[in-house]
């Protein structure tokens, strides 16, 4: 059992846990590496451990304004293929006579760059349906209506799957059929699908063709660089990746060892969130501007409470009444800036998740909760809010 108190001056719940001696600071990282591919769909986690882990993007190539460059800067000539699912947008790894694995690449936050730096009509995009089953993502049928714009079939060739798109560039692939995955149409050649480098890309090589005011837009200043890079470091390994090695851990003993860091990489969010709060420092991750510690790590914090928390078995607390900071910065960014929320679909979210994880949720049943999928601005649950009160008074 697992029991919560909550300090009056700074609001913040303390776990105290029954079944974890130690702090989850103190507890080990999961280091497991696999030591070759899956060889059946569910089999995302190494057999001998159960640990999850996560493979790496096949396609590292760079949108450059150099002179010479074979993927110059140009309007209209790629396009940005998305989930509006998950912030790792799963993928299909394709091997031939072997079954496939999924894997996972960040789709969400290259839709958050693309906005937040005004590149609407220079990249268009096709949001992937929420569905992946066998054959990996699928492209929505004309008749099909789902949330979210651009939710179409494939504009460029009328594949019915994205894995028709990487076979028409390399019919002999044998990697992973990831999203977002960065297209150029020209030369009909996938630039990258890794999207750590696709929205670098985006912060700096199209700025000759934007307006002056998205080219003032830096999410990646030159004096934070060395704290957002250590910030992501950890942020990554145990938050974003974290959720996955918990969700997906085949053994008790993975999922305990996954889950330890990920809490523990959560309380160092929240404290840093609050010291920023009571320094008056600026709403933001770093300050009174977004950089890139926001986006990388608002598309894990935005699907905690409706899918990690129980799908994914990371419920020692949610994020509305366990982490006051985080909550207050995560709707901050969904209701007030609109390349977060207006990049975040939660019935994608939602159904992607529960109905195309077989292994995880058999039965294919979407829970409703929680109820708002996020709450507004100026309203708390109501053991978070009576905290609150007893503090301020």
């Amino acid at each position: 059992m697992i029991h919560f108190i909550y300090q009056r001056a700074a609001h913040r719940p303390i776990s105290i846990f029954s079944r974890f001696r130690r702090p989850f600071s103190s507890l080990p990282r999961q280091s497991v590496q696999m030591d070759k591919a899956p060889s059946s769909i569910t089999q995302w986690a190494d057999k001998k451990s159960g640990a999850f882990n996560r493979a790496p993007s096949q396609f590292r190539n760079w949108i450059s304004k150099k002179p010479g460059a074979e993927f110059p800067p140009e309007k209209g000539r790629y396009h940005l293929y998305v989930s509006y699912a998950c912030p790792w947008g799963e993928s299909v790894l394709y091997l031939p006579k072997r079954p496939k694995e999924l894997n996972c690449q960040p789709a969400h936050r290259t839709l958050i760059v693309r906005k937040l730096k005004g590149l609407e009509d220079i990249i268009p995009y096709t949001a992937v349906h929420w569905e992946m089953l066998e054959k990996g993502w699928r492209f929505a049928t004309p008749e099909e209506k789902l949330p979210g714009d651009n939710v179409t079939p494939d504009p460029i060739h009328g594949c019915t799957h994205l894995r028709d798109v990487y076979f028409k560039v390399s019919p002999d692939y044998e990697g992973r059929f990831t999203v977002p995955t960065l297209y150029d149409v020209k030369q009909g050649k996938i630039v990258s699908n890794e999207s750590s480098e696709i929205i670098r890309m985006f912060y700096t090589e199209f700025d000759d063709i934007l307006p002056e005011k998205y080219q003032e837009i830096d999410l990646f200043p030159p004096k934070l660089q060395q704290e957002i890079e250590a910030t992501n470091d950890w942020t990554y390994n145990d938050i974003n990746n974290g959720v996955y090695k918990t969700g997906f851990a085949q053994t008790q003993s993975a999922y305990e060892t996954a889950i330890a860091p990920l809490f523990a990489a959560l309380d160092r969010a929240e404290a840093h969130l609050a010291q920023q709060a009571s320094s008056s420092a600026g709403p933001y991750y770093f300050g009174a501007h977004i950089t890139e510690a926001d986006v990388r790590l608002y598309t894990t914090i935005v699907r905690f409470d409706p899918v990690y928390v129980q799908h994914f078995k990371c419920n020692v607390r949610d994020i509305r009444s366990g982490y006051p900071a985080l909550h207050r910065w995560v709707r901050r960014l969904y209701w007030g800036e609109e390349a977060f929320g207006g990049t975040t679909q939660f019935e994608h979210i939602k159904r992607h998740y529960t109905r195309s994880h077989g292994q995880i949720n058999p039965a294919h049943i979407t829970p409703l909760g929680p109820v708002p999928d996020i709450l507004p601005l100026d309203q708390e649950v109501p053991a978070v809010g009576a905290a609150i009160r007893t503090a301020n008074q």
